[in-house]
């Protein structure tokens, strides 16, 4: 849930001067892992089905939906636990993102996001899932599961088509229609989301963007931290079906010790603050999600701002409206209270910060294979 890499116009340039058209080409249309990245993107990404058959089945197809969630830098930090009444989503702590996240609250964020595909999966497929935070530390969310009429909600249809494209948008308007509609969707349990949609507001937003992102990028612990999850070649992205694939940033597939090499040379705060002004200029809106800034149950919080966002996100792939993060402000601590005032939500945590509007759908990423996230097997389903 951080922002992309480079402008694919230097990234390009750089790399062919580097090593040279045809060993560029080559690396974008090849794979060493006998599936190619198109075949990957079908198997990750296919249309939804309503499954039948035994329990277990059926319960392996819910956390494939789950696992189509958002997560920040695409870290999937989640494993399920399986039985006949309920799915349990259990944090996995080993791919936590420290520097950006040092509090955790991205990874709950992730989770919450996790437990709507599957609460709206699995009313697909006639059961109601009841989502229960469990222990004080909120790593694991019990989602009881009942019998019930199924409803194949334009949520559930929703999820294998839902992108965020880290792409410039068409600098249209949304309809007041369909703000009314993402503003609904992305309102929960103690959850608002704030939609700004003139200039001079989103150009407030964008100052403190630029400024977080400075802040970042002088952080070597930050740069190394998001360059370990950047998936810079085809083949890597296959093989380990996590992390930031270079592609849909709009940058070229190249081998890692290539894309290794220019970014260091061409990841800085003044290209990364100018791509970003180009994309919020092209924006049709801003919207910054926040939570009560309380200490006693905040990753419970967190989940519901997943949730909430999941909704949103899910609302407006189904209206055609693409999103994507702009989490700079909140993910520096030191700029985070007065960001939260400069938009009226003095006292309160805002959360994720989103930028929407109509665009070119990006290449995917992909997702691990269920039994990766599976580690208990099927227990007792």
């Amino acid at each position: 849930m951080t922002p992309g890499t480079l402008t694919r116009k230097r990234f390009l340039h750089s790399g062919l001067a580097l090593a040279g058209a045809p060993m560029l080409m080559q690396a974008c249309s090849s794979t060493a892992t006998g599936e190619s990245y198109e075949a990957a993107v079908r198997r990750t990404w296919r249309p939804v089905e309503i499954a039948t058959g035994d329990a277990r089945s059926i319960r392996r197809e819910l956390v494939r939906y789950a696992t189509l969630a958002p997560s920040s830098h695409n870290t999937q930090c989640w494993n399920f636990r399986l039985a006949r009444d309920a799915i349990t989503i259990v944090a996995d702590l080993s791919r936590r993102t420290p520097a950006v996240d040092p509090d955790d609250h991205h990874l709950h964020v992730s989770l919450g996001c996790a437990v709507e595909n599957l609460v709206q999966a699995a009313l697909a497929h006639g059961l109601k899932a009841e989502p229960h935070v469990d222990g004080a530390l909120g790593n694991e969310i019990r989602i009881g599961l009942a019998a019930t009429r199924a409803v194949a909600s334009p949520l559930f249809q929703a999820i294998p088509v839902r992108q965020c494209t880290r792409a410039n948008f068409d600098g249209k308007p949304v309809s007041a229609a369909e703000m009314r509609l993402l503003e609904q969707a992305g309102t929960g349990p103690g959850v608002d989301v704030i939609l700004l949609s003139e200039k001079a507001a989103m150009e407030g937003v964008l100052g403190y963007v630029q400024a977080a992102n400075s802040r970042q990028i002088a952080d070597p612990a930050f740069v190394a931290e998001l360059k370990q999850w950047i998936r810079f070649g085809a083949d890597e992205a296959v093989r380990t079906g996590d992390g930031l694939y270079s592609a849909a940033t709009g940058n070229p597939s190249v081998p890692r010790w290539l894309g290794s090499a220019l970014f260091g040379l061409l990841f800085t705060a003044s290209s990364e603050n100018d791509k970003n002004a180009t994309q919020v200029r092209s924006s049709a809106g801003i919207a910054v999600f926040i939570s009560p800034d309380a200490q006693q149950g905040q990753a419970a919080n967190w989940i519901e701002v997943g949730r909430a966002y999941e909704r949103f996100a899910l609302h407006a792939a189904a209206l055609g409206i693409r999103n994507a993060f702009l989490n700079q402000p909140v993910e520096v601590a030191a700029l985070r209270s007065q960001f939260a005032a400069s938009i009226g939500a003095a006292g309160r945590r805002p959360d994720l910060v989103v930028r929407f509007g109509r665009g070119p759908e990006m290449p995917r990423s992909l997702r691990r294979p269920l039994d990766a996230v599976l580690p208990w097997g099927a227990g007792r389903a």
